[in-house]
């Protein structure tokens, strides 16, 4: 980054690190558009686009150079070729534009994305799906996770659920002792997606579930799993084995810890943890906490396994089985050098990054991701990107 940005992100970040920052004006859309890569030194940077409402540019921004960051390390950690980044489309209001609107703002996204010439391969995130991904890839071909009947890997939310499982068997050994997921209480917060995959993978591990969501219709999910609803205020201070947060992040903060009533938590929700020294706050009071870059692994695993490396199922189930391989290296790591568990799998995630880097030739890119366009090869860019690097 040039020496302005870095002094102009000062007090948003505390280590801009990132490789690239790009934010584009969307011609069609004419919504702020910001693209960050956060380090390409494993390979071509993977991560989601998220589309949501924020109070103003730098919430945004902070967002993406957040999410960026954790990509980096939750794509090291998961043992891929890939490094991290994201994209995040500010909306001006809660509401999610459709139609016409909607293929504007995705079309405006995908050129932003074509600009970067596969230094950027997006996915899905938060308020954007495997659909949204085939109308970017009119524009682009750097994108993954269309829906199967384009050509895609579809949507990943059920694999991110299975290596949250295969994480859970991990706590559980950790704490209990043994890696039996059943007859143990798991709290799941959240019935998105994933939420809802992992509440009835849970219940078919024979666990007792307890579950709660924003929305209140989620309350159906609760009645077919058999599993036990409670009012989301109060699920924090629901007494469970372990919590698993499956929304959005920030849940963890210095107010919400002493509320919790559990051994553990371990959940696929990105950035958990409001600040890094909530770490610390959760081991004092001799809670484990997974770390979510581990544990949310699933998905991208999965989508990068099927349409960039033409993985078998096989082999994509060891992936998957390996996240819990993983954690046990990060706790056994945290025991015996007496840190947390962020602390453990940050320090590993940079440890990969680094020698990554000391082999450039592991940073080739990529060819293009097949796209659904087709033969028509995405025009240039119609949006003129402003783009600092380091």
């Amino acid at each position: 980054m040039t020496a302005v940005l870095v002094e102009a992100l000062a007090p948003l970040v505390p280590d801009p690190s990132h490789e690239l920052v790009q934010v584009v004006r969307g011609r069609r859309s004419g919504l702020a558009i910001t693209i960050a890569v956060h380090s390409t030194a494993l390979g071509p940077a993977a991560g989601g686009c998220r589309i949501a409402h924020y109070p103003d540019p730098a919430a945004a921004l902070t967002d993406a150079l957040r999410l960026a960051g954790a990509m980096t390390e939750k794509n090291a950690l998961a043992g891929l070729d890939h490094g991290g980044a994201k994209a995040v489309v500010a909306l001006p209001t809660m509401t999610r534009p459709t139609g016409a609107e909607r293929t504007a703002l995705l079309h405006d996204l995908g050129d932003a994305i074509e600009s970067l010439g596969g230094r950027y391969i997006a996915g899905p995130d938060v308020g954007s799906s495997p659909a949204d991904m085939s109308v970017i890839a009119e524009r682009t071909p750097y994108v993954c996770c269309r829906p199967v009947e384009d050509g895609g890997s579809g949507d990943s939310s059920s694999h991110t659920a299975r290596g949250t499982l295969a994480a859970l068997g991990a706590v559980a050994d950790e704490v209990y002792g043994s890696p039996e997921l059943a007859g143990r209480t798991f709290g799941v917060i959240g019935l998105g997606a994933v939420g809802a995959h992992v509440a009835r993978l849970l219940t078919r591990a024979g666990a007792r579930v307890v579950v709660t969501d924003v929305n209140p219709a989620a309350r159906s999910l609760a009645e077919e799993v058999g599993a036990t609803w409670v009012d989301p205020d109060s699920a924090l201070a629901t007494e469970v084995d372990v919590l698993v947060p499956a929304a959005l992040g920030g849940l963890l903060t210095a107010r919400t810890v002493p509320l919790l009533r559990c051994a553990a938590v371990a959940g696929p929700a990105n950035n958990q943890l409001d600040e890094p020294a909530t770490a610390r706050l959760l081991a004092a009071r001799g809670i484990l906490w997974a770390p979510d870059v581990v544990v949310s692994a699933g998905g991208v695993i999965h989508a990068t396994g099927v349409e960039l490396r033409g993985e078998s199922e096989e082999q994509l189930t060891e992936r998957l089985s390996g996240i819990a391989t993983t954690l046990r290296q990060v706790f056994h790591t945290a025991r015996t050098r007496r840190t947390t568990p962020a602390d453990a799998a940050t320090d590993l995630a940079r440890q990969r990054v680094r020698q990554a880097d000391s082999h450039p030739d592991h940073a080739d890119v990529l060819p293009p991701v097949p796209s659904a366009a087709g033969p028509g090869k995405p025009g240039p860019p119609t949006s003129r990107p402003t783009t600092q690097e380091r």
